[in-house]
């Protein structure tokens, strides 16, 4: 699956930013760049924009008020927006418009992927979740895509058994390899690139896979051959997951 993005920045040099971002990105597909929103709105509302990386503060229409119309589309297909500005003091009314991200200039292509990753696994489980035979399922995205090196590399979900802080990576370690990946990136984007049903954070430094547990004494987890410690911090949610699975 690939999203189909727009840039929107009155800035030259950082919408040819945006724009270089986001066709280096695998799963991303851009499909226009404007320098004004009022254009932009003409697009998105003529074709299938899933993704609109946009700056806030712009002449004739704002970024905030073109959220606000396309927030008005009260349905699962409207356009969602990934904020990308100097200006911190918009971020909790982006959030009101319901923006996936907020990205603060100046950012880095891994802020960058980031931002983009969550917004695919927003719409990987907008798609699994769609109505079948009049019922409606919802189901977690099966794999994620990770900044391997200079690569993209998709990672099958089930395939993790655990995530290890390491410095500013991560090292994810999967069941089908003898070597984990190493990524560019923090254990709490991890977190929330993760479905929560399926991972849980046990430790300052550690992300396991509940479905890969193989059994708990006192506060160790073990995953295969691996011990990992749960941390005072994480206890009790840890406590509550495992009440639930002796019932």
């Amino acid at each position: 699956m690939k999203l189909n993005c727009v840039a929107i920045d009155d800035e030259p040099l950082a919408l040819e930013l945006l724009s270089k971002f986001i066709e280096q990105t695998s799963f991303l597909n851009l499909i226009g760049k404007f320098s004004n929103a009022i254009e932009a709105l003409g697009f998105i509302n003529q074709n299938e924009v899933q993704l609109a990386f946009m700056d806030i503060q712009m002449p004739d229409l704002s970024g905030m008020e073109l959220a606000r119309v396309l927030d008005g589309k009260k349905n699962s297909d409207k356009t969602r927006i990934i904020f990308a500005t100097a200006y911190h003091q918009f971020a909790i009314e982006g959030y009101k418009v319901e923006a996936l991200d907020y990205l603060l200039k100046p950012y880095s292509y891994e802020d960058f992927l980031n931002a983009a990753t969550k917004a695919f696994s927003y719409f990987e489980r907008q798609a699994s979740s769609k109505p079948e035979s009049g019922t409606i399922e919802a189901s977690t995205p099966e794999y994620i895509f990770l900044k391997v090196e200079y690569q993209l590399v998709k990672v099958m979900l089930k395939d993790i058994g655990y995530v290890e802080a390491y410095k500013d990576y991560v090292k994810v370690h999967l069941l089908s390899k003898p070597n984990p990946l190493l990524s560019l990136t923090s254990l709490k984007s991890m977190e929330e690139l993760l479905p929560a049903d399926k991972f849980m954070r046990v430790h300052r430094s550690y992300i396991v896979a509940l479905d890969h547990i193989d059994s708990v004494s006192k506060n160790v987890i073990q995953i295969g051959k691996n011990h990992i410690s749960v941390s005072d911090n994480y206890k009790e949610a840890f406590l509550e997951f495992m009440s639930r699975w002796m019932n």
